[in-house]
């Protein structure tokens, strides 16, 4: 018993201070014109934070095995997507984003992963349920991140869509590859014990990227900030209710 509350207060802990850094590297991101230099630590940082809060939750080979099954399945999603358009659409990468695997940015299947956890730790049911709600809340998260990388020039689209730019087959194709990965961490790290880092890596991610779309973003767009803030708050408000009520 004491060990395992030793390594729930040593993830937690460890957790909270990485997700502060990223914070705080976000909030360096939006005083700068060209804030490229700091995504890599912002997701590096985010990708940390997450597999330590896990580690608080279901232990850290528990927690590695799903980070790193994400992470793979992330990668192969994009890897197929470059080279084929499927599932999300026609688009490639830029060469902005520093280095790159065969025209996939290194940092993207970290992205993935870190916020697969999180999203799997806000959606709730049992099996099938929440690996679906899971996958919404992690679709969720593109509402922000598409018009945000296309901005930075990241990554560009063949053919632009209705939503600032974004196809609808990419976020069909979202879906499909965050059900998958839901699946892999429902197999790999569930029945954790509180994963309430976890919602918290979440809901700062919805805070931070509704005020930067609202606020801060030059120039702001209220549509971006009002989707995404609204689809992503709804699975945070939900999930500290829960919390609340217990």
């Amino acid at each position: 018993m004491t060990d395992v509350l030793t390594r729930r207060r040593t993830g937690s802990v460890a957790g909270a201070l990485l997700l502060s850094a990223m914070v705080a590297a976000q909030v360096a991101t939006g005083l700068q014109p060209r804030p490229i230099g700091l995504t890599s630590l912002v997701v590096i940082l985010l990708a940390l934070s997450s597999v330590a809060f896990a580690a608080a939750a279901c232990g850290l080979r528990r927690a590695v095995s799903a980070f790193a099954s994400a992470a793979a399945l992330g990668y192969g999603s994009e890897l197929l997507g470059v080279t084929t358009g499927v599932p999300f659409g026609d688009y490639a990468y830029t060469a902005v984003l520093q280095p790159q695997l065969f025209g996939v940015p290194v940092i993207v299947p970290l992205a993935w992963a870190g916020m697969g956890l999180a999203a799997y730790a806000v959606a709730r049911g049992t099996g099938l349920a929440r690996i679906g709600l899971g996958a919404v809340a992690l679709t969720a998260w593109d509402l922000f991140l598409d018009p945000q990388m296309i901005r930075l020039g990241l990554w560009a689209w063949e053919h632009d869509g209705p939503y600032r730019g974004v196809p609808l087959t990419n976020f069909a194709g979202w879906l499909v590859v965050s059900f998958l990965m839901m699946a892999l961490i429902h197999a790999l790290a569930r029945d954790t014990a509180d994963d309430t880092g976890l919602v918290t890596v979440y809901t700062v991610m919805a805070v931070m990227e509704t005020l930067g779309f609202a606020l801060v973003f030059q120039p702001p767009d209220p549509l971006v900030a009002a989707c995404g803030g609204a689809a992503m708050g709804a699975f945070a408000v939900l999930a500290w209710r829960r919390r609340w009520q217990r």
